[in-house]
């Protein structure tokens, strides 16, 4: 089998224990090939972005001085994904092992109850109804988690990581191939409101050409104003106002957010998720992540089957791949959800003794009938329903490792394509909101992932670090894409261990999903070309198509550093027009 594999954009040169960085003159609206070299490396999947993050690095700054920098450049570059008005997680690994995560997820308003999302003769609303109004908008936290991450690690003044993303907005940015077309077709959401109309679309309602310049002087503003009063010029002050009412007055019922829901709003330390491979530790965000477990049990899983020498082009390989995502998946529609809501059994979950025995289910010869949940010590007695939650689909992830060996991996979301459509202070606001259970109970039962008042909606968000057998820093990895975001984290991280692959072809492995008794391949890969082996295995229901995948990642190679994004991003990033 052959992967047509290309090498990702602008992976910077990056020299190893490097103790003086040395920087070339570079602008950040440009998509650079390889201009800096640095001790340390950054994935972003916007070159701007990660070039962003590179200059803090050159400044002298921490690795999470250049995640916050990229997070901010992307609020700006790339709207459709990520940025202030969302949310995300952020895990940090040491040089000797020490891991801590972050959670910046938002939060539904005080007054929201389990029937959020229901009219008032107790039907569910139509869905995009729901979507673009302020019931699907959550309460920010990536600048309160960020602000709290820079209080404990940061060594650059915080006025100077907003630079990068304040001169983007304000000298302009070129629309590049990916953002016209996610633009293309979304103009009921992205063109919602005026200034989206006005920012993104011309006057006849077609998205922005490529290459067009774009500039945004209500971020300038909103940005200008956190780099000088940090957090309390978005929680404290009368721009917290401003963001309340602005949601509560596009909010269809009682309970809209308040001032108090945004003032009060918290980013917390949450413990990680940890569990072995191979003899490889593997850290990720846990509760209201269900990422990280997804990512631990579906590794834990497959570690006595002997992928490397079954092979990368093996269906056999595949077929078990797909098993342990079922298994996996299974747990996570029951259980996962808020940890400070519902009783969530972590510990259960992601125990070598639990996988092992869900690990034995897995036949190398044929599908398992149907996936059903496990018991794990630390259940509830009466088991929690499945619930209806829509697809996942924005988010960006981005990764940094700095000289000290300290890794960063960031995955932030404002949950769909241009989230709920909502602009407030020149950015969109998530539609976060949607990632619970539309219905609070499902058969009597109710559903972990329910609405309730400041809870945090469950995510597939998996940003994850590993370290190596020695305890030494490995990769940090993760990716964008809905539910499909453990997957691919699972799959770049089998193709760094089993397969031994460099980090850019770990990434562009081809995607195959499981849905329960549903796969999808990824259409036009060599996954497409076995459909009759699969369904040989039992896996009857294929369906080809090309989901959107974004992953990235650093990686330690034995040498040096080295950066990738998605390959599939190849191309998408281009400023100027075919």
């Amino acid at each position: 089998m052959t992967y047509h594999l290309i090498a990702a954009l602008s992976a910077p040169l990056l020299i190893a224990g490097c103790a003086t960085p040395m920087v070339e003159e570079m602008s950040v609206n440009s998509v650079p090939e390889t201009k800096i070299a640095i001790a340390g490396s950054v994935s972003a999947a916007d070159p701007r972005a990660q070039a962003a993050g590179e200059a803090m690095l050159a400044a002298g700054g921490s690795a999470t001085d250049a995640a916050i920098a990229v997070m901010l450049a992307l609020t700006v570059v790339e709207p459709q994904s990520s940025g202030i008005g969302g949310g995300g997680f952020y895990v940090r690994g040491t040089a000797d092992g020490q891991v801590e995560t972050l959670d910046g997820r938002e939060t539904a308003p005080a007054g929201a109850d389990p029937q959020w999302f229901m009219s008032e003769d107790g039907k569910l609303l139509p869905y995009r109804e729901a979507l673009l109004s302020g019931l699907s908008v959550g309460v920010p936290g990536n600048i309160a988690m960020v602000a709290k991450a820079h209080e404990k690690h940061g060594k650059l003044p915080w006025a100077k990581l907003f630079e990068p993303a304040i001169k983007l907005a304000k000298d302009g940015f070129a629309v590049n191939r990916r953002l016209n077309r996610s633009l293309d077709g979304q103009f009921g959401r992205a063109g919602l409101t005026e200034y989206g109309r006005k920012t993104y679309y011309t006057p006849d309602g077609e998205p922005k050409p490529v290459g067009t310049i774009i500039t945004n002087p209500d971020i300038v503003f909103t940005l200008e104003t956190l780099a000088e009063k940090g957090t309390a010029g978005f929680y404290e002050s009368g721009y917290a106002v401003e963001l309340a009412n602005t949601v509560r007055l596009k909010t269809p019922r009682n309970g809209g957010m308040t001032a108090a829901d945004v003032n009060g709003y918290v980013s917390k330390e949450r413990e990680p998720v940890c569990g072995r491979y191979r003899g490889y530790k593997v850290c990720g965000m846990g509760p209201p992540s269900s990422g990280a477990v997804a990512v631990v049990q579906i590794l834990g899983q497959l570690e006595r089957f002997d992928l490397a020498s079954l092979g990368a082009d093996n269906p056999v390989t595949w077929h078990l791949f797909l098993e342990s995502q079922r298994l996996a998946y299974a747990d996570r529609e029951i259980y996962l959800a808020d940890s400070d809501y519902v009783n969530v059994p972590v510990k259960g979950l992601v125990d070598p003794s639990y996988m092992a025995q869900r690990s034995a289910l897995i036949d190398p010869a044929k599908a398992i009938e149907k996936a059903m949940p496990g018991t794990p010590d630390g259940a509830p007695s009466i088991a929690w329903a499945d619930g209806d939650e829509p697809p996942e689909n924005g988010t960006s992830h981005f990764a940094v490792v700095d000289k000290d060996g300290t890794m960063v991996s960031y995955t932030s979301t404002i949950e769909g394509p241009f989230g709920s459509g909502l602009i407030f202070g020149g950015f969109y606001l998530n539609n976060e909101l949607t990632d619970f259970s539309r219905s609070p109970e499902r058969d009597g039962r109710m559903v972990a992932n329910r609405v309730e008042g400041g809870k945090r909606p469950r995510s597939s968000m998996a940003p994850t670090i590993v370290y190596d057998p020695d305890g030494k820093p490995f990769a940090a990895i993760g990716a964008a894409g809905g539910t499909t975001i453990p997957v691919q984290t699972a799959r770049g991280i089998i193709g760094l261990i089993d397969f031994s692959l460099p980090v850019d072809e770990a990434l562009g492995l081809p995607l195959l999903m499981a849905f329960g008794e549903r796969v999808l391949v990824e259409e036009g890969t060599w996954f497409e070309e076995q459909t009759d082996t699969f369904k040989a295995f039992g896996h009857d229901q294929i369906i080809a198509r090309k989901p959107p995948l974004k992953a990235g990642a650093v990686h330690w190679n034995g040498a040096e550093w080295v950066s990738a994004r998605d390959p599939r991003l190849d191309g998408l990033l281009e400023t100027t027009s075919e």
